[in-house]
């Protein structure tokens, strides 16, 4: 177990629906990251949130899971991030989680923002993903998600709950509650990682990605409407001594969630 998770968040602006510009713009901005064990990126990173750009989305043998795991390899970190894959026919947005030993995770975004007709383009997912790394547990999940308490309890002990998104500024106050509220009814971490600028369909990004505490205070936060990177570390043993001394994970309901 690594006593320490050092993590590296990348707050930027995304070129709209041009794969190949965002993928070499994170690769500058990540030129002088080392010595981290997690890199975070934005919901859907290859495109922007234009869902109805369905023809966009790559294979998982495509060309962006290909230069993650280059990525990935070259850092000597997790790389964590979503985009658009198709797949038996279908389009998801897909966080995906790859390691530099060439393990490949994903989960599926299951609340998809009907708001914006995300529900019309894309099929939503069914189950968490729940990743042992390092001997750390980690749930990661996409944006919209963050909306629904239920489907990111930590009946698992998770150590670290992660959100990638595309959040807008016009409800952004909304993002600081709910992530500090994911941290205090969950014990955990929770880190959410968000963009910046104005997208095709002018919506503003102020960004706000951020890394709470077990018990909703803000650890560190990125420079708002800013492009940069966010790192520090996460002490395991700063918690499991909190929830030695506040054990309310020993009290919660013991029920599933049925899809």
């Amino acid at each position: 177990m690594k006593e320490t998770l050092d993590i590296c968040l990348l707050q930027c602006d995304l070129h709209w629906e041009d794969p190949e510009k965002n993928r070499k713009q994170i690769e500058t901005y990540l030129a002088g990251v080392s010595h981290v064990d997690l890199i975070l990126l934005p919901e859907l990173f290859t495109t922007a949130f234009s869902v109805e750009s369905t023809h966009l989305a790559e294979a998982m043998d495509g060309l962006t899971v290909s230069w993650m795991k280059s990525v990935s390899e070259k850092n000597g970190a997790a790389l964590c991030g979503s985009i658009m894959v198709k797949e038996n026919g279908q389009i998801y947005n897909r966080l995906l989680w790859v390691e530099p030993n060439g393990r490949i995770l994903h989960y599926d975004k299951r609340h998809l923002f009907g708001l914006c007709n995300e529900d019309s383009h894309f099929t939503a997912g069914s189950s968490r993903l729940v990743v042992d790394y390092k001997g750390w547990k980690i749930c990661p999940l996409i944006c919209y998600d963050l909306r629904f308490p239920v489907f990111s309890r930590n009946d698992v002990d998770y150590d670290l709950l992660l959100f990638v998104a595309n959040w807008p500024v016009s409800r952004i106050d909304v993002w600081d509650v709910l992530l500090k509220a994911r941290a205090i009814e969950n014990l955990a971490y929770v880190v959410g990682v968000n963009r910046v600028g104005v997208d095709g369909n002018q919506v503003n990004h102020s960004g706000h990605s951020q890394v709470i505490d077990l018990d909703g205070g803000l650890i560190a936060m990125a420079p708002e409407n800013e492009i940069g990177l966010v790192n520090l570390s996460l002490s395991k043993n700063h918690l499991v001594d909190f929830r030695k001394r506040l054990t309310f994970l020993e009290d919660r309901d013991d029920w599933s969630l049925i899809n």
